[in-house]
This record gives structure tokens, sequence and C-alpha cells, in this order.
């Protein structure tokens, strides 16, 4: 299983539902969203009118027709209220110092018997062999610099309670544990080494001029992290989906 149908293979929705994918980035998530759901209508906004203009341009050039793009803050979007039937957040809570009233606010915009679908990853759910001090250690600077811009790399374990904190109902939380070994070449590739270790190997300067860890144990953490995509390593990690009724 790819990671694409791990967190995505039930994300579907009625013929002609109108969806709002708050907050969609460059458009990685929304190929999927297009795709899955043919012969819905999205509409995808996002704060960055750069990462909308991507976005729409990756969609058009992958032949999809369904979605509509808008600039837009997620905490004041312009959309009237009870205007969609479902709404779709991915990777985007993390970011945000006041997750609770964003799920409020994208709330008045679904229609009653609506849904949200969230999900999140969480950084504490990280573990690999072999283990490494200094690659936790590393990790952890990921989850202290977004902590002090305001987010929160360990969302995932909480979306039960902001879900239901923000006033939904009938919240499902299923973890999707992504498990990597030898066996598994394209996702040794593609989640351990491209995504994840690169991800934590992209915070090295700001941690570092953050004396959040010293150069030599943080370089120690990500070669590490890249020995467990070796023959005998594993590496795994949780991402959480929630869903909530209106």
């Amino acid at each position: 299983m790819t990671l694409v149908d791990l967190l995505h293979s039930d994300t579907s929705y009625p013929d002609g539902a109108l969806v709002l994918e708050a907050g969609c980035g460059v458009g990685a998530q929304t190929i999927t969203l297009a795709k899955n759901n043919p012969r819905a209508s999205i509409i995808s906004v996002d704060i960055s009118d750069i990462s909308v203009k991507q976005a729409e341009q990756k969609v058009r050039d992958a032949g999809f027709n369904n979605v509509q793009f808008r600039q837009g803050d997620i905490f004041n979007l312009p959309f009237a209220a009870q205007t969609f039937d479902h709404v779709f957040v991915c990777f985007v809570l993390e970011h945000l110092n006041d997750p609770v009233l964003a799920l409020k606010k994208l709330k008045t915009y679904l229609k009653p018997g609506g849904t949200i679908t969230v999900i999140e990853g969480d950084h504490g759910s990280t573990y690999f062999y072999p283990d490494s001090e200094a690659a936790h250690s590393a990790i952890n600077c990921q989850v202290e610099l977004q902590a002090r811009a305001g987010g929160n790399a360990l969302i995932g374990r909480a979306l039960y309670p902001l879900l239901t904190s923000a006033g939904y109902n009938s919240v499902r939380v299923s973890p999707r544990m992504v498990y990597v070994d030898a066996s598994k070449p394209e996702l040794v590739d593609g989640f351990t080494r491209k995504t994840f270790t690169a991800m934590i190997e992209g915070v090295r300067q700001p941690a570092i001029s953050n004396n959040i860890l010293d150069p030599d144990t943080f370089d120690k953490g990500i070669r590490d992290l890249y020995r467990t995509t070796e023959a005998d390593g594993t590496f795994c990690y949780t991402f959480f989906k929630a869903v909530g009724l209106v």
C-alpha cells in the first residue's frame, strides 16, 4: 500500500457534493481528492496566492477539471454559512496557533449533516531500528522549532479533543501507521529518505542557530536516520485521520 492509499483510500464524497479543501498548499493532496472524487465539486483555498497558483497548475496539468481555486485565510474565508457539504483539512492544523478556532470557523461553512475530515502527523510517534538517541534529538529540533512558531508537530494525538472542543459530533479517529523496511523500497526512498529525513535535515541551520542542538549531535542524528534505510533498518511513523459531523 502506498502512502496515498493509506491516508486517502477512504476519502470519498457523494456525486454532486461540494467540498472545501482548506489549506491546499501547492496541491499535493488536491490531486488525490480530485482523482478519488471525479463527480464532486471541490473548492481549494490557501492563504498563499503563490501556492494557489502552483496548485491550480498542478491539477490542470493532471487533467482534472472538478476543482476551483481561491486565495483565502482559513480564519476568514469568503463563503456564506452552510455552503459546503464537506470540509477536508490535511497537514494544516499543525501550523496554526489556534487550531480549535480554525475548526470552529470551518464548522460554520458546513451544512447540517456535513462532515469534516482532518489528517495530521505526530512526530512523537516516530521510532526506528537501529534506535538512536541522536536521531530522536534531531527530530525534536523540528518539534521545538514548530512550537516556537506557534504550531504543533505532535498534533495528531490531539485530533479527538480538538474536534470535540470545536463542537463536532460523532468524532472518529483512526491511526494510520507507515511501517517501512527493505521489502518496501518505494517507501524507503520516498518516505523515510526523501520525506521525513529530508524534512528533519532541513531544520539544521535554525536548530543550531537557536541553540536547540549542537552541530555534531544533529549531524549524527541525520546519519542515523539515513542508517534506518539500509537493508536491516526499519522506520515507523503514525498519521491520524479524524472525521467529525455537524
